[in-house]
């Protein structure tokens, strides 16, 4: 079209320089235009025939439209006919899942209001639960963690996210506390398992104060979502576990929140460059937590 638009001012050969097309390539296409389109007939009928049926019929229901009227060609050819046409049938919008059924209870206000620093250990608490999908099946992973160093305060382990995993979590964070006047506020999501009475009395024995992220926001939790970020880039990804149990995973995710705590080394606590443990035990004088194996067996906690 620019070829023959063009002709009439400049020279054919220059036109076909210019383009980098080739000069049979140029005739080859003139010839094709001057050919009738041998879908003239089949484009008018199906014109019609999505024209009848309110626009509702697909390339398939059209072919088979257009074999009763006598007209074979194949599908594909009923497809492109009919996008070059500009013919499309109207489809509803596909909707992502959402499991939210509305809110179970009153939540709390967002006090922690993504101002995840804390000047002291014991002033603001993290958690949330994740999922590690292995062969052997999955395993839930729900963690307590501490603004201050991002020390692993607590954490459980078992093959159901149910309200036992928060509950031994949080008893066991719980039990690290130090007497302190100052209240420790404990951020999580929305989740249901926020929200059971067992984790409300227990808030409310300890004297802790509830926040909640807003609905569908994960930013509002950021540094523990850092930290299952860390944690499945560091242990999880790169490893193969075609071969191992759910009980040698759990024994591999304890040997590493062991390690996470005590010996890596957490640069954001420069210049002396230590480790989480290192640096709350400066403030506190604790010993390294240690993990435990509850009598069932599928849960790890610390005591």
């Amino acid at each position: 079209m620019l070829v023959d638009a063009l002709e009439q001012a400049y020279a054919l050969p220059e036109l076909l320089a210019v383009l980098g097309l080739a000069r049979s390539s140029y005739f080859y296409h003139c010839a094709r235009l001057l050919v009738a389109d041998k879908y003239s007939v089949a484009r008018s009928v199906i014109a019609n025939i999505f024209e009848l049926k309110h626009h509702c019929y697909g390339y398939r229901r059209t072919r088979a439209a257009l074999g009763r009227q006598q007209v074979f060609i194949s599908e594909k050819v009923v497809r492109r006919l009919m996008r070059q046409d500009g013919l499309a049938a109207a489809t509803t919008r596909r909707r992502r899942y959402g499991s939210y059924r509305g809110e179970i209870g009153p939540a709390p206000e967002n006090l922690i209001n993504r101002d995840f620093r804390a000047t002291a250990p014991n002033r603001k608490w993290l958690t949330d639960i994740t999922e590690f999908q292995i062969p052997a099946g999955k395993v839930y992973m729900s963690p307590v963690i501490d603004c201050f160093a991002g020390l692993v305060v607590s954490s459980t382990i078992g093959t159901r996210p149910d309200a036992e995993l928060v509950n031994i979590m949080l008893d066991a964070a719980i039990s690290t506390m130090a007497n302190s006047e100052e209240r420790l506020v404990v951020h999580s999501d929305r989740g249901a398992h926020y929200r059971w009475p067992g984790w409300l009395s227990r808030m409310r024995d300890a004297r802790l104060i509830r926040s909640m992220s807003r609905k569908g926001c994960s930013p509002d939790n950021a540094a523990c979502e850092c930290f299952f970020g860390r944690l499945k880039t560091e242990l999880f990804y790169p490893r193969d576990w075609r071969a191992t149990t759910i009980e040698q995973f759990i024994e591999v995710v304890d040997s590493y929140i062991r390690w996470y705590n005590a010996k890596r080394i957490n640069v954001s606590l420069a210049p002396s460059a230590r480790s989480n443990t290192e640096r709350v035990s400066e403030l506190q004088h604790k010993p390294v937590q240690k993990f435990s194996r509850t009598p069932g067996g599928s849960v790890l906690h610390r005591r």
